[in-house]
């Protein structure tokens, strides 16, 4: 790392939006220390970026690795603060919550929420909350989602984490004001990545077979993966990132979303009840009532 050279944590650089980031932000001219959970992947990225480039390996819910993780950049720092920390990683399963096992779902809070105030903690001394490190604050940046908003049937766990991310963001924003520390959420739309093809290949309703939801599976997830491909690339919504990191006002929270007027600003802006009955319409999730035989009770 050059000396005066500013330097960003990005968590889950390996692919993605985070890799996508880490493109961002290094032709901006930043270092980039990124979280990568295999060495592989660590050195794959070195390789790409050379020295712009410093791998951090954890996972975000393994504490200790995580620490060890902040120490070392601590050191790099070389008793200056850093600039960003930019909570990417997480993680998304995807399943009608009637059936959905609960470990899928307690996986998607552990990784998604808990996972990431593991990662906010450990950073934040360096972020500016140790009064004794040179520097300006840093920055947070939350990767949320459309549906850190709003709630899409078929990915509730995947909803209820970054809706919890959205409201634990802005409790944090407020409490860590007192340091000069600010938190921005990002929520991203879909983004054209190869993670579509590979859920198409896998099939939508796979799980689900037996479940009166099979026809509905099998519809949004063909719209899910088609919205897909039309998603931003990774690097547009790295852009954004960047601008929260960089603005002199910042919003408290940016949406980068493809097909914006669809997917974002009409399900937001129409009442809740409307949006119910276009999704269930669409994706053939209305009530059919079954002729039922009545016990006579005499």
């Amino acid at each position: 790392m050059k000396e005066g050279q500013r330097c960003v944590v990005v968590t889950g650089a390996s692919s993605g939006i985070g890799l996508g980031t880490v493109r961002v932000l290094i032709e901006a001219g930043y270092h980039v220390c990124g979280s990568v959970r295999q060495r592989a992947d660590g050195e794959r990225l070195c390789a790409e970026f050379g020295n712009a480039f410093t791998p951090l390996l954890f996972d975000v819910t393994d504490t200790h690795a995580v620490r060890n993780a902040a120490d070392q950049v601590r050191e790099l720092l070389g008793g200056c603060t850093l600039f960003g920390l930019v909570n990417n990683a997480g993680v998304g399963f995807h399943g009608p919550l009637m059936y959905q096992p609960i470990s899928e779902f307690a996986r998607n809070i552990e990784i998604n929420l808990t996972g990431t105030l593991i990662v906010t903690q450990a950073f934040l001394p360096l972020l500016g909350a140790d009064r004794m490190l040179t520097g300006p604050p840093g920055r947070i940046i939350m990767m949320s989602s459309v549906s850190g908003k709003i709630g899409p049937p078929f990915v509730g766990a995947y909803a209820a984490s970054k809706h919890g991310l959205e409201g634990m963001s802005e409790s944090l924003r407020r409490e860590l004001m007192i340091f000069g520390i600010d938190v921005i959420i990002v929520g991203p739309g879909s983004v054209a990545t190869p993670i579509w093809d590979k859920a198409e290949e896998r099939g939508t309703v796979s799980g689900y077979e037996g479940t009166p939801y099979r026809d509905a599976l099998a519809k949004i997830g063909d719209f899910y993966i088609q919205e897909g491909r039309r998603g931003y690339p990774a690097e547009r919504i790295g852009r954004c990132v960047l601008e929260a990191l960089t603005a002199w006002w910042p919003a408290t929270r940016y949406s980068p979303v493809a097909n914006k007027l669809t997917i974002w600003t009409l399900p937001m802006l129409l009442p809740a009840r409307w949006v119910d009955w276009i999704l269930a319409f669409k994706f053939d999730l209305s009530y059919k009532q079954q002729p039922r035989e009545y016990c006579k009770v005499d």
